[in-house]
């Protein structure tokens, strides 16, 4: 890869995480669910990194979205970790699904299995790691008792609404960014 092909890619990446940073602040709670569940579309730069230029630069557009979100914004780690668990958790199924046969159905089965591993991988962190975890920096005792609850009624239908938002979205402008991505 030339010098001036890596600038490029270094750039790219550079300014996704920039947009996927700034589309943190754009987050809403879902009705019906509790309010610290936000949805935003912070995911979408992750997923162009990611078909651009491959998994890796996925990844790291959603590391450094969380990092600088942690740093600037929030100071609270577990959100932030439960952020990029999810979005690695739905790029990694969806580009090694594509790129057993590069179309929009296989990447449509991609987004679907990322979904899922993110709806069940995300449960059972939040169930085993992630909210007693922060239940305890918080001091709240009640959150050990209450967890079955907040996963079966939160933390489930949160993650398939958010991914299924993110891959429709996705799937609509993937079209528009084929000729740019390649």
């Amino acid at each position: 890869m030339s010098n001036d092909n890596k600038t490029k890619r270094l750039l790219t990446v550079s300014m996704l995480i920039a947009i996927s940073f700034i589309l943190m602040f754009l987050k809403f709670p879902l009705p019906f669910l509790p309010p610290y569940l936000t949805m935003d579309f912070s995911d979408v730069p992750v997923l162009v990194a990611t078909f651009a230029f491959g998994p890796v630069s996925g990844i790291l557009v959603a590391l450094f979205k969380n990092v600088l979100n942690f740093l600037i914004v929030s100071h609270e780690p577990i959100g932030n970790t439960a952020n990029f668990l999810a979005s690695v958790c739905l790029i990694i199924p969806t580009y090694y699904f594509y790129r057993i046969k590069k179309s929009k159905l296989f990447m449509g089965y991609g987004l679907i299995t990322g979904v899922i591993l993110m709806t069940v991988f995300m449960s059972l962190m939040n169930y085993f790691v992630l909210l007693p975890l922060y239940g305890q920096i918080m001091n709240l005792a009640d959150l050990a008792h209450n967890l079955k609850m907040i996963v079966s009624a939160g933390i489930i239908p949160f993650n398939l609404i958010k991914g299924i938002v993110i891959s429709v979205i996705y799937l609509i402008i993937f079209d528009k960014l084929k000729t740019i991505i390649k």
